[in-house]
C-alpha cells in the first residue's frame, strides 16, 4: 500500500469516526429531550384535578410507557412524533427506560388535534411480555382499552380483567381514555445503541438488568411519584 492511499484511508477513518460520534451525541440529546418531555407529561397528567390515572390502575401497573407529542391532525407524525420511552416494575424498583417507536394504527377521538401525548399502562404479565419483545401491535398482539380516568377506578368496570394495556391521551390540557387499534410498537434500535451501547436488548433493560442513565432521573422520578400524586389528591 503506497503512502498516498494510506493517508486517504486514515483521513476517511477519522471522518467516519467523527461522524459516528456526532450521530451518537445527537441521539443522546434526542433521548434526553424525550425523557424530560415524558416526565413533564406524567407530572401534568397527575396534577389535573380529578382527571388523572386512577390510583388502582397505577398500583397494579407492570409497565408505564409515554409518547410525548405523538399526533398531529389525527395521524402519527412518523419518526419524530412517534417516539416514546417505557419502564417496567422490577424487584428493585422501576427499570431503566427502553426507547421505542409507534407507527400506523387508528386513534379515536383526537382527529384534528395537534400535539397529543400518549400514555400506556401495562396491567399484567402477558402485556409486559409483549412490551419486552422487539415488536407488537396494540389491540392486535396485545389487547388494549381506553383507560378509566379519575382518582379511583370504578369497581364495576372490567378495565382490570380484559385489557393488557390501558391507553390514555392528553391534548390541550384535556386528559381522557384513548381508543388505539393496530399501532405497531417497535424497539428504537438507534437510540438504544446510542444510550446503552451495542448488544443491549429492550428485554434486558426493562427486566432491570441495566443501570439507568443519569438522563433518566426525571422520568423515573415522575413514574415513582405518579401514584403518590394520585393518593395525595384523593
Amino acid at each position: 500500500m503506497n503512502k498516498k492511499l494510506s493517508k486517504k484511508l486514515a483521513v476517511m477513518s477519522a471522518v467516519l469516526g467523527l461522524a459516528t460520534l456526532g450521530w451518537a451525541d445527537t441521539k443522546k440529546e434526542d433521548a434526553t429531550e424525550r425523557l424530560d418531555n415524558a416526565a413533564k407529561v406524567l407530572h401534568e397528567v397527575m396534577a389535573a384535578p380529578d382527571k388523572g390515572i386512577p390510583e388502582e390502575v397505577l398500583e397494579h401497573a407492570k409497565c408505564i410507557a409515554v409518547v410525548p407529542h405523538m399526533l398531529k391532525g389525527g395521524f402519527i407524525v412518523g419518526a419524530e412524533g412517534g417516539r416514546g420511552v417505557a419502564t417496567c416494575r422490577t424487584e428493585n424498583g422501576w427499570s431503566a427506560p427502553a426507547f421505542f417507536t409507534v407507527a400506523g394504527g387508528n386513534f379515536g377521538l383526537q382527529i384534528g388535534v395537534e400535539g397529543v401525548d400518549l400514555v400506556m399502562v401495562v396491567q399484567n404479565d402477558q402485556g409486559m411480555q409483549h412490551l419486552l419483545s422487539s415488536k407488537f401491535k396494540i389491540g392486535g398482539d396485545a389487547s388494549a382499552a381506553a383507560g378509566p380516568v379519575g382518582r379511583h377506578a370504578s369497581a364495576d368496570t372490567d378495565w382490570k380483567m380484559n385489557a393488557e394495556i390501558l391507553t390514555y391521551s392528553r391534548a390541550k390540557g384535556v386528559f381522557a381514555g384513548l381508543t388505539v387499534n393496530g399501532a405497531a410498537v417497535t424497539t428504537d434500535d438507534d437510540t438504544m445503541v446510542a444510550i446503552y451501547g451495542p448488544g443491549v436488548t429492550q428485554r434486558s433493560v426493562l427486566a432491570g438488568k441495566v443501570e439507568p442513565p443519569a438522563s433518566a432521573h426525571a422520568f423515573l422520578a415522575a413514574v415513582r411519584g405518579a401514584r403518590n400524586q394520585a393518593t395525595a389528591s384523593k
